[in-house]
């Protein structure tokens, strides 16, 4: 396993002799009393000076160190959709080490009042699959973010990268669950939180007072709620905290339209951005060299010790439902699962690494060769691992689904030069030395362009050590017709992919080429791309080859570096510079990674992903 790794032990729902949700693991109850919602307001609202500190805010941030049932979340949504004078945008942030199922999260939620049901079966209808790491939800049209954080608090606490206003302490007692009380958690906690952050929490423990007190928190003591002798509420010491910075409205400049840059433009747009995406290719149309491109794949990659690819491809999955739902429902990206067939020698191997992750079969799970036939609607002779949560995109729809956005605009010109005035505004120019455009932010998303932009702003090439060995590579993809009998119901994809085309047509793919300027369909490829497919599909290469439509290819570059890992982050030293490049040949999965850390960031968010995946991914 990575260093990091725990596999995620979802809780079992239990309750009491009264029935209230009870926890057999640590002899405790998730809530006291019967008003688990008024508990809410009471002592984690309250105690925080909510709903009236948030007033008028731009945005308002609340760290919460346990989200059990999700009561307190739901009551802070509550309170803040009835509240006129409401921020206007709502971050709520909550580590868990025991999620429940969505099974078990729906049969909690119908317990709840009248009142609050509509917003709980909304929750349950986002809950998203018991996979280690962070998870971004986003409810009341993208106003109200709720970033999920399975794992321990001690080791998740760490990889958190947020400003919070206020915490909601809150978990089992410090008697049976003594890591949620800890002086480490608590000096994570001064870490992340802004000046004049506050906290409250039913517990009043003398020890964690001491300790909470010697973090830099000033405590005070409450009467307590339902029973419950005390509750205390706390402040963070002037000299402590991050200063407060509301979120930037700036205006981006995008330089590139693929999946990386159209990404990026898309996620700030919906933010409320002013973007303009410049790239050659856009002149004949929006998909620019994606045009003819109508099938890709966006499949979790899957690491026998989960390692960083496989956290951050998870993250991108994930994050490219969020962002991208519109297009899901226009069917420009298709949830049909990938099957990935597994050769003899390895079968082992792959089965104990399952074992191990305990990832949910929700997300991935082994299967025999009779059920991946099932699943995939062909006769298949080998098992192998079911990724539930593989999609099937049409590159050319999706660019253009993206940039037609109404805060979005295009210009198809090349971007010779870019320079930062003194004013710290960025000024785009030709190679005709005209500008054409300005900005407060520069991403640059061009791929093999990326190093050439980056000289031609001044960039000292030398503190952007992840750019060495960046590299061209060219690939292509086959159609085939007449091929209804061979058609896939998902992806399959192993040393080769292919996806099912509607009408009864099949793409398949890919070839690797290192440095390859053309960009025609090669023959040669056409030939190494069917013996690729008629090996997953299990049917002989001639006859697949026979069935070749040539003119209907696809043959595009991507850009990389040798690690694999794509690059995303400020650019070392040059303020309003971002990089978005070497993507590979995982451009889809990473491009919803990467859009999502610079609009977080610019909009003063919670970032969507590890810290120690943020950093690994960096320019330098």
């Amino acid at each position: 396993m990575s260093y990091w790794y725990e596999p995620l032990v979802p809780a079992k729902l239990e309750r009491d002799d009264m029935g209230a949700p009870f926890s057999q693991d640590y002899g405790d109850i998730y809530h006291a009393g019967a008003q688990p919602l008024q508990q809410a307001r009471e002592v984690f609202l309250k105690g925080n000076g909510l709903p009236e500190r948030w007033a008028n805010m731009p945005s308002f941030t609340i760290l919460e160190t346990g989200f059990g049932a999700g009561h307190n979340f739901l009551a802070t949504w509550q309170a803040w959709r009835q509240d006129s004078a409401r921020c206007n945008r709502l971050h709520f942030v909550s580590i868990e080490a025991h999620p429940f199922t969505k099974a078990d999260m729906g049969r909690l939620v119908a317990d709840l009042p009248a009142d609050v049901q509509i917003l709980a079966q909304e929750l349950n209808r986002a809950w998203p699959p018991l996979t280690p790491g962070i998870h971004r939800l986003e409810f009341s049209h993208g106003q109200v973010t709720l970033t999920l954080a399975f794992g321990k608090a001690a080791t998740i606490a760490r990889q958190l990268d947020l400003n919070f206003h206020a915490c909601y302490l809150d978990g089992f007692s410090p008697r049976v669950n003594p890591e949620m009380w800890t002086p480490k958690l608590f000096g994570q906690l001064v870490r992340m939180a802004h000046q004049g952050a506050t906290l409250a929490t039913w517990c009043s423990a003398s020890q964690v007072r001491r300790d909470l007190q010697n973090a830099g928190f000033l405590i005070e003591r409450h009467p307590g709620f339902q029973g419950k002798r005390h509750r205390i509420t706390g402040q963070l010491r002037a000299h402590l905290g991050r200063p407060y910075s509301p979120p930037s409205k700036d205006t981006v400049a995008v330089i590139g339209g693929g999946f990386s840059g159209a990404s990026c433009a898309y996620a700030l747009a919906q933010r409320g951005y002013e973007v303009t995406v410049i790239d050659p290719a856009l002149q004949v149309d929006k998909a620019g060299v994606h045009r003819n491109h109508v099938a890709a794949a966006l499949t979790p990659y899957l690491s026998r010790i989960d390692d960083a690819r496989a956290r951050v491809s998870r993250a991108g999955v994930n994050l490219a439902r969020l962002r991208w739902r519109d297009a899901i429902q226009q069917g420009i990206v298709q949830h049909c699962g990938t099957f990935e067939p597994i050769a003899v020698e390895e079968q082992a191997t792959w089965q104990q690494a399952l074992e191990k992750l305990r990832l949910p079969a929700a997300w991935v799970r082994w299967v025999t060769a009779d059920q991946a036939g099932e699943l995939c609607g062909l006769p298949l002779r080998r098992p192998g691992i079911w990724h539930a949560y593989g999609h099937q995109v049409n590159p050319a729809a999706l660019l253009r689904f993206l940039l037609q956005h109404q805060y979005i605009n295009t210009q198809a010109a090349v971007v010779a030069r870019l320079a930062r005035s003194p004013q710290g505004v960025w000024h785009l120019y030709d190679a005709n030395h005209q500008c054409l455009a300005q900005a407060s932010v520069v991403v640059i998303a061009a791929a093999g362009q990326s190093q050439r932009l980056l000289t031609n702003a001044g960039v000292d090439l030398s503190l952007v050590t992840r750019l060495r060995g960046l590299h061209d590579v060219s690939g292509q993809l086959n159609h085939y017709a007449d091929v209804a009998k061979w058609l896939p119901k998902a992806i399959i994809a192993g040393d080769g992919l292919c996806f099912p085309y509607p009408p009864a047509a099949l793409i398949g793919g890919s070839t690797y080429e290192a440095n390859s300027a053309l960009s025609i369909i090669r023959e040669k490829g056409c030939l190494e791309i069917s013996h690729k497919l008629a090996d997953l599909l299990e049917i002989p290469g001639d006859m697949l080859h026979a069935k070749v439509v040539r003119q209907r290819g696809w043959r595009g570059h991507r850009a990389a570096v040798r690690d694999h890992f794509p690059i995303m982050g400020w650019v070392p030293g040059v303020e309003g510079l971002w990089l978005s490049a070497a993507f590979g040949s995982r451009g889809l999965t990473w491009a919803a990674v990467s859009a999502e850390l610079l609009a977080s960031q610019l909009s003063a968010e919670p970032i969507p992903l590890e810290r120690s995946l943020s950093r690994r991914s960096a320019p330098s």
